[in-house]
């Protein structure tokens, strides 16, 4: 039985619609056919088409998805297919995924007395757990629960700099946090012993120091940080010789203060 469409303005009729797989925080992509059933055309940057992610409830976890916008103006009566941009949810589980079209700034069209299609989705981990470290001292990662691999076999990739030794738990940490959906992970510095022990390098590494968990809007850069494949990071200059990158708003990225490592970089000024 077709879902009712309600008069007025603004109304759509919903044909078929797809969804590819979804992993945590990764970008998908969804397929729509609409019919413009309303008596007003929709036009480009006036309606979009966008989601919700909702939980078992109905409530919502994501309620502002991406927005598509149309690629040309659909009038009364006309229909149009769509490929709509879609972000997975964190962390990963079951969701319910809803496709709705937008009168931006005026009301969602289902909020309007229409049904928009809607199903159950299993959202994956975004990567396996496959982690490999590139500029680390020799034995510096003896000690990780979970051994890295070689960069040809890796999920993600984190940055070290010589005389960084991370935690024992470095490698775990970051994978359980890129497999919850963040593409871009940094944590805190240690500072110990050598020239390390200068004021100007315990000022400039303040903002970074151990202890505290999650930080949402880490203003800072993330230093040795750990990136998803297929994420180019907006790299910045080393912050005490530690590799530094700027986050950006496109990926979902993550500063915790327990992804920890203890560095006795050479020092806090640039060459020359």
């Amino acid at each position: 039985m077709a879902a009712p469409v309600p008069k007025g303005p603004l109304a759509a009729r919903f044909g078929p619609w797809s969804l590819d797989p979804v992993r945590a925080g990764a970008p998908t992509r969804a397929e729509l056919e609409v019919e413009n059933a309303g008596t007003v055309a929709w036009r480009p940057g006036s309606v979009y088409a966008s989601y919700h992610w909702l939980d078992d409830r109905g409530n919502p976890i994501v309620w502002d998805g991406i927005r598509t916008a149309l690629p040309r103006p659909v009038a009364p009566g006309e229909s149009i297919r769509l490929g709509v941009d879609v972000r997975g949810p964190l962390p990963p589980g079951r969701y319910r995924f809803a496709l709705d079209l937008v009168a931006e700034h005026r009301a969602w069209f289902a909020e309007l007395g229409g049904t928009a299609p809607s199903d159950e989705v299993e959202v994956s981990p975004r990567i396996e757990r496959r982690l490999a470290v590139v500029g680390a001292d020799p034995g510096a990662l003896d000690a990780q629960e979970e051994p890295p691999v070689a960069a040809e076999q890796a999920a993600a990739v984190a940055h070290l700099a010589p005389g960084v030794v991370p935690a024992p738990d470095w490698t775990r940490r970051l994978l359980d946090a890129h497999q919850e959906g963040y593409a871009l992970v940094g944590g805190s510095v240690e500072i110990e012993g050598g020239r390390f022990r200068c004021r100007e390098a315990r000022t400039l590494l303040a903002p970074w120091k151990p202890g505290g968990g999650r930080v949402p809007g880490f203003p800072h850069p993330l230093l040795c940080p750990s990136v998803v494949h297929g994420v180019e990071p907006a790299w910045v200059d080393p912050v005490a010789t530690l590799p530094a990158l700027r986050p950006g708003a496109d990926e979902p990225w993550l500063y915790d203060g327990r992804v920890r490592v203890t560095a006795r970089p050479r020092s806090g000024r640039r060459p020359g």
